[in-house]
This record gives structure tokens, sequence and C-alpha cells, in this order.
């Protein structure tokens, strides 16, 4: 694994952890992987939270035969990408190695070596508008908890290195070491949706500038109301067609998509905040039905809204 200063401690520790449990489930067989740390001095560099790691060597100490490159994100990853030693260590590594695989924004780094082109990948959700707008021959997968295009893997934020992690477990010693490991970490074997579900916010930034940016602060606190074409056209005083145009060209999307996406926010942070009944927040959010609301939530979320709060909810109102 390659990681640097600022990088972030759980994209090293995690997946590291992972790989290391395959040796504990075969005590008595020859170890599954050998782990290596560099960075780009060996010894003792600080991780984005503080806590120390310690590199086996330097990037210059890159071994002749790999198995996996990993790549580590992190806070750091800008600095990182300015380093020679390490871009080095990058394009001499991915042409030794059988596979590839960047965790969290190390997905930066590998586009920056040109590694990443014309192929799929995803980074954390935070990260992904970025690299799409930044790198416009890589096909950015939002929603993926990790991608895997030919021998190259990535994978989105943090924790979600594990997940990458669990699954070149699989790829290379099958199903039953991979479940044992999960369970061992109390992890999922594949974890349910997407990384959408854990990010802040669906629906685009409201704070556009152009003639629609107090329409679209309203929006957020008029969820529940009936907002199609004409109600949205007569609060920003707009023709209906003079609306459909301007409101595409401010924010780059349709009314319908925008409103289904600011209440599928609204439903999230009711679902998690307080102990209303399903039926109900669909209710107050815009959706009418929990049915209609079920729908959204597996098409952006994958997730359904009770599986959702099951994972987020915190105490709150009742009704």
């Amino acid at each position: 694994m390659l990681a640097f200063e600022g990088t972030q401690l759980l994209d090293v520790t995690g997946p590291l952890q992972i790989l290391a449990a395959v040796n504990d489930e075969r005590p008595r067989e020859t170890p599954g992987y050998v782990l290596t740390l560099l960075a780009e001095t060996g010894g003792a560099f600080a991780s984005s939270s503080g806590v120390r790691l310690v590199a086996d060597g330097a990037y210059s100490d890159l071994p002749a035969a790999i198995d996996t490159l990993l790549i580590a994100g992190g806070d750091g990853v800008r600095a990182a990408m300015r380093n020679a030693e390490l871009r080095a260590a990058i394009t001499a590594g991915a042409e030794r190695a059988r596979r590839v695989a960047s965790v969290c924004t190390g997905a930066f780094l590998l586009a920056d070596s040109g590694l990443l082109t014309g192929k799929r990948a995803t980074t954390h959700w935070r990260s992904v508008e970025l690299l799409a707008k930044s790198y416009p021959d890589i096909t950015v997968e939002p929603d993926a908890i990790f991608v895997h295009d030919g021998n190259i893997w990535t994978s989105a934020g943090v924790t979600a290195g594990m997940d990458l992690a669990l699954a070149l477990v699989r790829e290379d010693f099958g199903d039953d070491v991979a479940l044992a490991i999960a369970r061992r970490h109390v992890l999922f074997l594949m974890r349910p949706g997407g990384q959408s579900q854990f990010s802040a916010h669906l629906s685009p930034d409201a704070s556009a500038r152009g003639r629609l940016a107090p329409l679209l602060r309203w929006i957020p606190e008029h969820v529940g109301e009936n907002l199609d074409v004409p109600a949205l056209a007569r609060a920003a005083k707009m023709s209906e067609r003079s609306f459909a145009r301007a409101f595409r060209k401010e924010t780059g999307d349709t009314p319908a998509r925008y409103i289904e996406l600011a209440r599928l926010d609204a439903a999230r942070r009711m679902l998690s905040g307080s102990k209303l009944a399903i039926c109900s927040v669909a209710a107050r959010t815009g959706f009418g039905s929990e049915e209609r609301m079920r729908r959204a939530f597996q098409r952006h979320l994958k997730v359904s809204p009770a599986s959702f709060r099951e994972r987020f909810q915190a105490t709150g109102e009742t009704a």
C-alpha cells in the first residue's frame, strides 16, 4: 500500500486489516498476503487524524514483484498529487502488479497517473463530481461502494475500502474465507445499497445566484406542497415555458427530478431524526403515498425507507 502525509487513517488500516485476516483464517498455510506499507520515507508519518503510521520503506523501495497495489486517499491527496516520487511509484507499481486498487480519494492519484482513462471508477461521495469534472474521460459511478473495471478497482470513502478488500479476498480465496472475515469484523459481505444513502444531500445545491435562486431556497421548506411546473412557475412569477427553460439552464435538471430529490432529502432527515410513521413521512414530504416514496428510495439509494431508518435513526418526534 502507498500512503502519504495526511492520509486517511482508515483508508490504510481498514483494507490492510481485512487482508491480514486471511492469514488468521489459514494459520497452517502459507500466508495469503504479505503486506507492505510505503510512504515518502520509511518510518513514522502522520495521518489526517494525527495518529502516526509507520512505513516499511520509501516509494523507491517498491518491490519488483507486486500482486496488488493499493493507493490510500485522504485530506493530503492534493499535496500527494504533486509528489513526483509517488507518481513514479504508482506508474511503476501498476506495471508490475496483477491489479491496482484505490481507496476513497486515492482515485485521484490513479486518475492523475492516467490509470483510469476510459474506465469506470468511483470515489467518496463528496468528491465524485470533482473527479468527473476533472477527468471527463472517466465514467464516474457516484453511488457505487466499489467499482471493478479490468484490473483496476476503486472504492467509495473510508470504510468502503474494507468492502473493496473483502471483494479482493473473495476473488482470491472464495466465499467461505471472505464470509468468515466479514463475520469476524461485523461487516456485510456485500453491503446493501449504495453510498448515496450516506451523503449529506442528494438534491442540487440551492445557493444559485440566478433568477431562480429565491425559488430554490424556498423549495426545501415547501416539499409537502403541490410543486408541479405550473405551481413552481407561479411561485417564480414566470410563464411555464420560460420557467422550464430557465430551470434547466440554472440547475441542469428537470423540475420533476429536482423536486423528487428535494423530497428525498427531506424524507431522509425525517426518517433519521424522528419516529414519525413512514406513511406520515411520505405525506409530509409530498410523496403522497408510502409506495411512491419507497420507489424513490430504491431508485436513488437502493434501499427501502424502513432499511434507511434502521441504519440512521436517532430519537425524535413521534406521531
